[in-house]
């Protein structure tokens, strides 16, 4: 498994009237750990991009367990646990503190895509290849 930390701190525009972050801003966190982890593996985003690929989000799932509140620290561990093909498994975990305190949970699924065809396409062997080596650290 490959992970990555991401710690945000909750702005305020991220809370709703109820004082909690709101729901759809996780996926939005998911999406600053995806960042992070791609960029922290060797391969930031722009670069697949560069490359003529991209990673359309297929599917997106999330569980909450707790609120996050406004100006509390939080961290988004992203992680890989499987080499991709090409569909890409990403789970996410949003903890405050301690990885012990689960606030919500999740996992989005990406296929790789030619830019050009938009077609689906195995994934990037040079991509491949920083998993890989990720991968056994």
């Amino acid at each position: 498994m490959i992970s990555t930390d991401t710690p945000i701190r909750v702005r305020y525009a991220d809370t709703d009237q109820m004082k909690y972050v709101y729901y759809g801003k996780f996926f939005e966190y998911f999406e600053q750990g995806r960042s992070d982890f791609l960029r922290a593996v060797g391969m930031p985003y722009p670069e697949i991009e560069k490359r003529g690929f991209m990673l359309p989000v297929m599917e997106a799932h999330a569980e909450y367990l707790k609120p996050a509140f406004y100006d509390e620290e939080i961290t988004i561990r992203t992680m890989v646990e499987e080499l991709p093909a090409v569909r890409v498994r990403i789970s996410y975990i949003v903890f405050r503190g301690s990885p012990a305190d689960i606030l919500a949970r999740g996992h989005t699924v990406h296929a790789f895509i030619d830019a050009a065809k938009r077609v689906p396409v195995r994934a990037p062997s040079d991509f491949l290849k920083l998993m890989e080596s990720a991968l056994r650290k």
